[in-house]
């Protein structure tokens, strides 16, 4: 796998965020893989790679010009707006240059619809602001040669130390109740199992989009119990949250762009990762 090295330059827009970061430490090795960091910290300011980047105040252009990537992989957090204008110059960057782009989208791109769950090539609708920004970004971002571009829509991603998770515990410590959404049908995925992925897109140069979620289909209420049966021994408050009353889907599902088999993964291994 070495050889890879010089095959790409890779640039991790957000690579000190929780997924940025597992993607960058999945990457570096086989890769020149560099990041952008936002709040300073010493490692990043030691680490030549990782270059400073404020999204609402720096202009992502100076980055591309420094690394001058073959591979963008966009894992922002920030401003809409201030994303939105980054990635206009990261597509005119992409155009010019004949880089790939690989978008980190949601299975929000699909929150508007509820009784069904979504396909690659359903197409998108949201009622939500965060929704909506990821469907204009992938729009823009579609514009460009097919070969440039790969979306990845991600359902909730979990892992051993992930935010979602560490929101769990911060909350049982403090004898507040946990929300759990009975009438949610979601699919979930593992921070590894996002990161092997991408590796195995960047290396087999595929394109498109893809829904990276677990191939089956779970209650977000279950699955959070199963989560909190294994980080706490003692009595959990419980806020059950009803949307609405019937069952509605949040759920990328992958049907035309499927990964080989060791790159699927079920909703009962990620809680059997989680528990390692």
């Amino acid at each position: 796998m070495k050889k890879d090295l010089n095959k790409h330059r890779v640039l991790i827009l957000g690579a000190s965020g929780y997924l940025g970061n597992a993607i960058y430490k999945e990457l570096g090795p086989y890769f020149r893989t560099y990041g952008t960091y936002r709040t300073p910290k010493k490692e990043y300011e030691k680490n030549k790679q990782f270059f400073h980047y404020n999204v609402e105040q720096d202009d992502v252009y100076e980055i591309l010009e420094a690394c001058k990537p073959s591979i963008i992989i966009s894992a922002l957090r920030g401003d809409f707006n201030a994303q939105t204008i980054a990635h206009q110059h990261i597509a005119e960057f992409a155009l010019e240059f004949g880089t790939k782009v690989i978008f980190i989208s949601s299975a929000n791109a699909f929150d508007a619809y509820s009784k069904y769950p979504s396909y690659e090539l359903d197409k998108t609708l949201s009622h939500s602001i965060y929704g909506h920004f990821k469907i204009k970004i992938e729009n823009m971002l579609l514009r460009l040669p097919k070969k440039q571009v790969a979306i990845l829509r991600l359902p909730m991603v979990f892992g051993a130390n992930c935010p979602r998770i560490l929101e769990i515990k911060q909350l049982i410590s403090n004898k507040e109740s946990v929300e759990i959404f009975p009438n949610l049908i979601m699919n979930v995925t593992l921070d590894k199992k996002v990161t092997q992925q991408i590796h195995y897109i960047i290396n087999r140069n595929k394109y498109g989009i893809f829904h990276l979620g677990s191939t089956d289909l779970v209650h977000h209420d279950e699955f959070i119990k199963h989560i909190i049966a294994f980080i706490s021994e003692g009595k959990v408050q419980l806020k059950h949250v009803f949307t609405t009353n019937e069952d509605r889907y949040l759920a990328v599902l992958p049907k035309y762009n499927k990964l080989p088999k060791h790159l699927q993964i079920t909703s009962h291994k990620v809680l059997e990762e989680l528990q390692k």
